[in-house]
């Protein structure tokens, strides 16, 4: 069973549904998708950081206590849509390592990003937006509530909980920076980190008319289970 947990914030409610619609359209092995939605998780008491842009930018990385550090699991940002089998990920599992990302180099081309969030630059950027984390290993063992609640932003996402040695590196496929990134026909994860095309400004960005695509075949069974129970 691949166990992807997926960031939710109310304000992308919608790009939730699309990414969970995505794998499972995709996906060709049982999959189970989780929320990670920080009213669930009671044991996170950490105050809002005036820079956090979603409400799951520290609770993503409570993914292996909520797995009881056990196994294997996929964090995903919910801004993002999946293209093609998430088991050719899930194939890519090193158990050598602690958690395995893309490990993107570059500087945000833009000042701002979705409903006008600063976009703050800093080293490591976007490694933690797409995490196969290996919940048994000790290094993920660090990441109890207390320590995900009192941790600095940093030491979180530039991955210091960890070493550097024991961070696995996924091909840039497995998340594209829409606006980031040259146009990638072969992405496999789609990742629109500036807004993805549910925000009226960001309609006609890369990849746009396949989540239009998808969108629109959700919202098609939504009327025919409507016709079916009226």
């Amino acid at each position: 069973m691949i166990r992807v947990f997926i960031g939710y914030d109310k304000a992308e409610s919608v790009a939730y549904h699309a990414l969970v619609q995505s794998i499972i359209e995709n996906t060709s092995e049982p999959v189970s998708t989780i929320p990670v939605k920080q009213s669930m998780i009671p044991e996170y008491v950490r105050e809002r950081d005036p820079k956090q842009s979603n409400e799951f930018s520290f609770t993503r990385f409570l993914v292996p206590y909520l797995c009881n550090y056990e196994g294997h699991a996929i964090f995903m940002d919910c801004d993002m849509m999946l293209t093609t089998d998430l088991s050719e990920l899930w194939e890519q599992i090193d158990p050598l390592k602690s958690v395995q990302v893309v490990k993107h180099d570059y500087t945000p081309s833009t000042r701002t990003k979705y409903l006008g969030n600063i976009q703050y630059p800093y080293p490591r950027k976007n490694w933690s937006s797409v995490m196969l984390f290996n919940c048994s290993h000790h290094h993920c063992k660090r990441l109890q509530p207390e320590y995900v609640n009192s941790a600095s932003p940093a030491n979180l996402h530039r991955l210091q909980w960890t070493e550097d040695g024991a961070i696995g590196e996924l091909d840039r496929d497995w998340n594209h920076l829409v606006g980031e990134y040259p146009p990638n026909p072969n992405a496999k994860i789609v990742h629109w980190t500036l807004g993805g095309p549910y925000f009226n400004e960001y309609s006609d960005v890369e990849w746009a008319d396949e989540w239009y695509e998808l969108k629109n075949k959700m919202e098609g069974c939504l009327q025919i289970l409507d016709e079916k129970t009226a």
